[in-house]
């Protein structure tokens, strides 16, 4: 059974290298967003951007490869970054620096176009090489959390371990949990209030449902009574690519903002464990208001003013 944040939380003492510390002291705590695309040319996102990297399963980085790195690796040609799906990192990313305007961002892009921009299927490797790169990368740029707004709702009867079997995916969040960085992932967004998507199934992860106004749950979220973490709210006015502003929502939209909070303190009291800061934020959390569901919704308003 998931170790429920919305009861309880175990403190744990992270004993790190010298080098590490001296990275978390010298260098902003970041949040790695693990998506679609980016418009980096964006206001918004001037001097937001730490790092870019493309991974991808097929050759179709922007240079043309499975890997990248550098700037221009997560962009891709601005007459795609509007269909397919494929503005959707650049949606979840003004979500996140809405949410908290000091946010520093290590961008994947993890979804692949093809030369007539039609949207490539992603493999769990995918997910499992992403996160595996922040594991291997995290004292490099100071990475204290990762969101990825990405999931799918193929899961086992209600009422069963219904959670898919995916070891790699599994190991890699919790070898991230213990190294202090969590991962944040949505719940969902089909109305099931028994189950949520893979991957915030999995145990180790910061599970997030979305709350509407009112304090209550959206009428869209997913949500586990055993596996969410966290309420956030679900719905926010982001940029789309090419600067538009738009009304968004969904569980994708409440994981960024989940993650964006949690760095919020994470900056603030950099010294604290990953575990002392999931313990504050519940405390300074509004209660959902629901016959059907109960946690913690999670604000910037709220911790600052908690």
């Amino acid at each position: 059974m998931k170790n429920k944040l919305i009861t309880a939380l175990v403190a744990l003492t992270l004993v790190l290298p010298v080098t590490a510390q001296a990275v978390e002291e010298t260098k902003p705590a970041t949040l790695a967003i693990i998506d679609t695309s980016l418009d980096t040319s964006l206001p918004i996102f001037k001097d937001k951007i730490v790092f870019e990297v493309c991974l991808l399963d097929w050759p179709t980085c922007p240079n043309g490869k499975t890997y990248q790195e550098g700037p221009g690796s997560v962009t891709m040609p601005a007459k795609f970054m509007l269909q397919e799906g494929f503005e959707h990192g650049t949606q979840m990313a003004s979500t996140a620096v809405m949410t908290n305007p000091n946010l520093k961002i290590v961008f994947i892009r993890v979804v692949g176009a093809t030369a007539s921009g039609s949207r490539q299927i992603i493999n769990e490797s995918t997910f499992v090489n992403a996160l595996t790169w922040v594991l291997f990368n995290k004292d490099r740029f100071n990475i204290q959390a990762v969101s990825m707004s990405q999931s799918h709702h193929n899961l086992g009867a209600p009422g069963t371990n219904y959670c898919p079997s995916t070891p790699l995916t599994e190991n890699v969040i919790n070898k991230l949990s213990t190294a202090g960085v969590p991962v944040f992932l949505p719940a969902g967004n089909v109305r099931d209030l028994t189950r949520i998507s893979w991957p915030s199934c999995i145990a180790s992860s910061i599970s997030v449902s979305a709350s509407a106004y009112g304090d209550g749950p959206a009428i869209y979220t997913n949500y586990d009574a055993k596996l969410t973490d966290f309420f956030a709210r679900g719905d926010i006015k982001a940029f789309n690519p090419g600067g538009a502003q738009i009304n968004t929502s969904g569980t994708s939209v409440s994981t960024q903002v989940a993650a964006s909070v949690y760095l919020y303190l994470k900056s603030k009291y950099p010294a604290y464990t990953k575990d002392q800061v999931l313990s504050l934020l519940n405390t300074k959390s509004t209660p959902v208001v629901s016959r059907k569901t109960k946690g913690k919704i999670l604000s910037i308003a709220s911790v600052i003013n908690g």
